[in-house]
Order: structure tokens, then C-alpha cells, then sequence
């Protein structure tokens, strides 16, 4: 209840098009938000959407947003930085209608504070194109700036939303907790990550379990369904409880891994998962990238069959990717420890008990 129970849900027009009006400080990402919001709407909606370029004080912000528009194919419209951003916003609202997009999203400028030019400018926005939201971006790292900035801004433009950054980080939502229930707006979308596609939508349930540590196995499955391959994934694992897991497949994995999110975000899904350190995570972020450049310097058979590697042909994978034959052999070794897993695995498939020390791989023994 604390965290906005159900309204946290984006309200969306029927017969016309939903106007979104980005707002925030500058320097909070909101340029990379209205992208990662345009990119959510398009790729897992399948809404047809507009950006519009508001902030005529910074011409870098102009040209961010054409490149992220670029980067994820959606439409941006700009007039440069002669145009009022009133003006822009009038046009944009008048392509939405005009071409039938679903959701035009609006950037504006920020400030380094709360100021009377920008909220004049602001409402002056409001009242030409009358949003059916208007987000406020706020960083969760920022305490309780974060709700005095959500108090002025909704004090004068009567915020619909938060977008809350950085919810991957150590604060592990404990501002999400108090902004709801300090400002009374709802959280409506949360950023993990600095890709244009770590962006979700805000659950308030899911939180609420994170901050109790007790992990949020549903995103976690999400992701997992968003990147994985249904069908190789039952493959690998067959393949796993086969034993015939090889270095290539292993490869395989940890791109897939990479293309879920950043490990420490990932991590923190799991429930009952320990706290890993940032030092551990990024040993074991740089740990992947050796382990992948290894392989990428052994040959088709080296991979299938590490059990031909003596010294001359590891001098000579060493020599290729600018490793060292430690480097080899620990990834050999981890390896192994793998292949020695996979075998308690398999008992574990024909008796139904699970072997002695079998824990999460990489705690105490593992895979990383």
C-alpha cells in the first residue's frame, strides 16, 4: 500500500493520442527516459510513437534525442532551438493527431533547480496540449532531494507519475518507499540499467518483496523470457544434464546472460540471494570477458574437447587474446568445476535428492 498499490498503471487514450510530458531537473536523464519509455511502448505495446524535442536551451539534448529515435526507430520531431518550446509542442500534438500515433512524448528542459521561468514555461505547455501524463524523472539515489524536487514540481504542474532512475543500485527502492508516501504520486516506471531498454514498468508488489530481500523471481522470469530462446534454452539444458556441455555453449550462455542486464542486477532478483559486493561483481563482470576472449582464440576441436590443450597450444590461445596461461588454466579449472556439477546434477535427475553443498554457483563454489 506504502508503494501505490494499483495506480501505478499509465493511463492511456482510447480514440485519440496519449500526450506524455517528461519533466526533471537537468542532468537526471531525461532525454535517455523519454527514449527508454518510447523504445517500452513500441517494442512491448506495439504503439506507434512520437518524440518531441522541448529543450531548446541545450542543442545537445536535440541531437541525443534524433540519435536514440535513430537507435530504436521511432519518429522525432524538432525545430532546432529558435522555436519556443510552446510552439514545438503545439506541432507535435498536432503530427500525432494528424499521422495517428498512439503516444507522443514530450521532452522539456530542466534547470539546475526549481525555478519560476521553467514552471511558467512548463504550464504553458500544459495548458496548449493538455498531457494526459505528466512523469517527473527522479533518481533513486538522491534521498530526500527526491521528494522535495517531487513536492515543488507538483506543486505547480499537479504531477500523474514518477519515473524512478537507478532502482538497480544499493537504494534498493527504500526512496520509491518514501516518495509515494511522502508526495502521494505514484511510481509509474522504474529505470535498471543505462540501455534504452532498461526501462519497466513499476510494480509495486515486486518492489515491496525487493526491499524485503526477498528477491523478484517474476522479473527475473521476464527477462529470461524476453531474451532466451525457448528451444536452444531446453537444448543447453539437456545438453548440461548430458554432460556434453562444451566451451562453445558456455559462451553462448554468457552472451545471453549479458543480454539480460548488468549481473548485480540480475543478481538481486534472486531470492535469498547473498549481498555481492561491487568489487566482486565487477571480478566477475571482467571474469566473463577474459573467459570469452579465451575462447574465442581456441579452435573448433579446442573448444569441443579441452582435454587436448598441453602447454604449446596454450602459449599459443595465450598469445592470441593477450591472456596469460594462468588466465587459461583457471578457466579450465572452472570449467571442470562445472562438468563436476553437471554430474551431481544428473544424480540429482535419478534420485530426487539433492547432493550435499550443491548451492547457488559462484557462493561458495561455482561457476563464478
Amino acid at each position: 500500500e506504502l508503494l501505490g498499490s494499483g495506480d501505478s498503471e499509465l493511463k492511456f487514450e482510447s480514440n485519440k493520442p496519449t500526450i506524455i510530458m517528461m519533466v526533471g531537473l537537468q542532468g537526471t536523464g531525461k532525454t535517455t527516459s523519454a527514449g527508454k519509455l518510447a523504445n517500452l511502448f513500441k517494442t512491448k505495446q506495439n504503439k506507434k510513437v512520437l518524440l518531441a524535442a522541448g529543450d531548446v536551451y541545450r542543442p545537445a539534448a536535440i541531437d541525443q534525442l534524433e540519435q536514440i529515435g535513430k537507435q530504436i526507430g521511432v519518429e522525432v520531431l524538432s525545430m532546432g532551438t529558435d522555436v519556443s518550446p510552446v510552439e514545438i509542442a503545439k506541432k507535435a500534438k498536432e503530427k500525432a493527431y494528424n499521422e495517428h500515433f498512439d503516444v507522443l512524448i514530450i521532452d522539456t528542459a530542466g534547470r539546475l533547480a526549481i525555478d519560476e521561468p521553467l514552471m511558467k514555461e512548463l504550464n504553458d505547455i500544459t495548458d496548449a496540449v493538455n498531457p494526459t501524463e505528466t512523469l517527473l524523472l527522479v533518481d533513486a539515489m538522491s534521498g530526500q532531494d527526491a521528494i522535495n524536487v517531487a513536492n515543488g514540481f507538483n506543486s505547480a504542474l499537479k504531477l500523474t507519475g514518477i519515473i524512478m532512475s537507478k532502482l538497480d543500485g544499493d537504494a534498493r527502492g527504500g526512496s520509491a518507499l518514501s516518495i509515494k508516501h511522502l508526495t502521494g504520486i505514484p511510481i509509474k516506471f522504474a529505470g535498471v540499467g543505462e540501455k534504452l531498454t532498461d526501462l519497466d514498468v513499476f510494480h509495486p508488489d515486486r518492489m515491496a518483496d525487493r526491499i524485503l530481500g526477498m528477491g523478484d523471481i517474476v522479473t527475473l522470469a521476464e527477462k529470461v523470457k524476453e531474451e532466451v530462446d525457448e528451444k536452444e534454452a531446453a537444448k543447453d539444458a539437456a545438453k548440461l544434464l548430458d554432460g556434453k556441455f562444451t566451451l562453445d555453449d558456455l559462451i553462448v550462455n554468457l552472451k545471453r546472460i549479458k543480454k539480460m542486464g548488468s549481473m548485480g542486477g540480475l543478481l538481486k532478483l534472486i531470492p535469498g540471494m547473498p549481498k555481492v559486493s561491487d568489487e566482486q561483481l565487477q571480478k566477475g563482470e571482467e571474469e566473463m570477458k577474459c573467459f570469452e576472449a579465451i575462447v574465442n582464440s581456441m579452435t573448433p576441436e579446442e573448444r569441443r574437447d579441452p582435454a587436448i590443450l598441453k602447454n604449446s597450444r596454450k602459449v599459443r590461445i595465450a598469445n592470441g587474446c593477450g591472456k596469460t596461461n594462468a588466465d587459461i588454466n583457471r578457466l579450465l579449472k572452472k570449467y571442470e568445476q562445472m562438468q563436476q556439477m553437471m554430474k551431481q546434477l544428473q544424480q540429482y535427475k535419478k534420485t530426487g535428492r539433492m547432493p550435499p553443498g550443491m548451492g547457488f554457483p559462484g557462493m561458495g563454489g561455482g561457476m563464478f
